[in-house]
């Protein structure tokens, strides 16, 4: 038998008689009362009880100071770049391998993305890659890190929790001490992730979190930030509502913001959701240890990713590494045509036509994190009973 045969093999016998989409969201609890509850009340955009509530409920899991709901974690995103005056003549360091929503926010504000590389246990940004490029492409003056060769302002960096594991945060805002860049976390995967018992998205400046239909818990769609800071959170709910000026007598805006808020409906079904992560999360820690017993049998053919030390995952994606790499697309391909909600990760986003001509690193690591893993059917409804 072929090792991909065998691999396929495990898969299907693994999920035998259980769900095989991708990650098809669960509903527990409150979710159709409170839905109920907005449309008695004809609350149903975002004004309503339930978007303060639920940012309320945000900031107290994730134990940050304050939490700005959003429509989704794209916006979160592009708010947080838009306040922080990021814009042409900016670049913002980015990993290449990542959604590209985590990309699109920096282009929208008319800054460049700077790609760096990542490293393989974690697959987030790599500190020493990282420091070394930082040494070789930029320098500081007054304060600020000017790219040698673009000569534009490095302002940020963009550290993503890739698939809920924790990346080296807190190598990585030493670095961004020392050079004076922002450390805005894209925890958009990452609720319910820990490390050294503090939750991803409270390490950096600021941070962002998602909660598209595919996430631990969802609200349809939806995001939010994350900011320590009171001013901060009340001006990007003020620019989250087109920056209107409260009054009884006019219509007066004095900045130019965006319809970004998050809907009353959405926090809702948020609300509800958040009542039950903790059973989530176990479901999703049992998808790992399943797979980890059918597929730890092979291990010479491919390598269930584990949380690394002194942290707690979500398990939002169940990735492997595949050994083989002729074996990676060969297993992809077969079980996707047999329905089994099996996905690649990443492309690189610095091989798109769309990203081609941006500044990079060298990206050995992001080419081969692409190339030899898979994201496995992850959703909590696998081993719900």
């Amino acid at each position: 038998m072929k090792s991909s045969e065998i691999i396929i093999e495990k898969i299907i016998h693994c999920l035998k008689k259980r769900d095989k989409s991708h990650h098809t969201p669960l509903f527990l609890g409150n979710e159709k009362k409170y839905l109920v509850d907005c449309i008695k009340k004809t609350y149903v955009s975002y004004v309503g009880k339930f978007v303060d509530l639920f940012e309320r409920k945000i900031a107290n899991y994730t134990k940050s100071n304050f939490a700005v709901a959003t429509s989704s974690g794209t916006s979160a995103l592009h708010l947080l770049l838009n306040y922080h005056g990021i814009g042409k003549n900016d670049e913002v360091l980015v990993p290449s391998f990542t959604y590209v929503a985590t990309v699109n926010p920096i282009h929208h504000c008319g800054a460049d993305p700077n790609f760096v590389d990542i490293e393989l246990n974690t697959l987030g940004v790599c500190p020493k890659k990282l420091e070394k490029y930082l040494k070789k492409t930029a320098y500081i003056k007054n304060k600020v890190c000017i790219n040698k060769k673009t000569k534009k302002k490095i302002k940020a960096l963009i550290a993503v929790h890739a698939h809920g594991f924790p990346c080296e945060i807190t190598k990585l805002k030493k670095i961004c001490k020392k050079y004076n860049l922002l450390l805005f976390e894209d925890a958009a995967e990452a609720l319910g992730s820990f490390y050294k018992k503090k939750h991803l998205g409270t390490f950096g400046d600021a941070a962002i979190l998602s909660f598209n239909g595919n996430k631990t818990i969802t609200t349809g769609s939806g995001g939010a930030v994350l900011v320590k800071n009171y001013k901060i959170a009340q001006k990007l709910k003020h620019i989250s509502t087109q920056a209107k000026i409260p009054s009884q007598i006019d219509m007066a805006f004095d900045y130019i913001g965006f319809n970004y808020r998050m809907s009353n409906v959405s926090a809702a079904i948020g609300c509800a959701q958040l009542e039950k992560i903790n059973k989530i999360l176990k479901l999703k820690r049992k998808n790992y240890y399943m797979y980890k017993n059918f597929l730890g049998k092979i291990n010479n053919l491919v390598e269930i990713m584990k949380e690394p030390n002194n942290s707690k995952t979500n398990y939002w994606m169940v990735t492997i590494v595949f050994k083989n790499l002729k074996d990676r697309n060969v297993v992809l391909k077969t079980l996707r045509l047999k329905g089994y909600g099996l996905r690649s990760t990443w492309r690189p986003l610095h091989t798109l036509k769309i990203y081609k001509n941006c500044q990079k690193d060298n990206m050995a690591n992001s080419l081969k994190a692409f190339k030899t893993t898979v994201n496995l059917p992850s959703s909590a409804l696998i081993n719900h009973e």
